[in-house]
């Protein structure tokens, strides 16, 4: 199934946080990685998802997200840093699946629930951007969340802890390392009005655009 035939599907329109393995892609110790991903479209037989690494059609996917558990599945297609994830279950579980999407549909429009957790971290609108290395190279990059004082990504590259480089058009260095990817710290706090602007940047825009400067002293 294409992404535009799964638009006109049944489904409910839902951000969960995840992660996934490419069954093919391995990391440079020669182990499948895991990385970070989101979900934006579900139904009990599909999911599009924002990878930072799509695949091919056909690859083989196993994933993971906090609202859902487990699912094995394969890539059916792909879109502008997204994919469309068939999922493999037993009857059993679709059917769950369907009773946990209904009930995830009432409690968003349910204004009396609240998030439980008041935190200065956020998702932005737009889940892709660019990392812009000392040396000048780029390469793209999954927002995990942001906040005024930095980033959490996941990306094809590994940076080690201290590497100075900007994520979108915030210059920062990599402070932590963690299972699906790795943690900025901004040179300057942000103002939160201005994040969304300036941690999103394209390749076509890093292109086109003076290099930056992402020394740190």
């Amino acid at each position: 199934m294409s992404v535009k035939d799964f638009q006109q599907e049944r489904a409910i329109n839902i951000a969960c946080e995840g992660k996934y393995k490419l069954h093919r892609w391995f990391g440079p110790d020669g182990k499948i990685r895991t990385l970070a991903c989101r979900s934006t479209r579900v139904s009990p037989f599909r999911m599009i998802v924002d990878v930072p690494v799509v695949g091919r059609v056909g690859d083989r996917i196993t994933s993971h997200f906090g609202e859902f558990g487990e699912f094995e599945g394969s890539i059916s297609d792909t879109r502008n840093g997204s994919i469309l994830l068939e999922l493999e279950m037993t009857s059993e579980r679709r059917q769950w699946m369907a009773d946990k999407l209904t009930w995830l549909e009432k409690t968003r429009r349910d204004p009396s629930i609240k998030e439980a957790r008041e935190d200065a971290r956020f998702v932005p609108q737009v889940s892709h951007s660019t990392l812009t290395l000392a040396d000048g190279r780029v390469t793209t990059c999954f927002i995990i969340d942001v906040s005024a004082t930095g980033v959490a990504v996941s990306s094809e590259l590994q940076p080690p802890i201290g590497m100075p480089l900007a994520v979108g058009s915030l210059i920062g260095r990599v402070v932590r390392i963690f299972d699906t990817g790795f943690a900025v710290k901004f040179v300057e706090k942000q103002s939160l009005n201005d994040l969304s602007r300036l941690i999103v940047r394209t390749e076509q825009t890093a292109s086109g655009s003076s290099e930056l400067a992402v020394a740190v002293p």
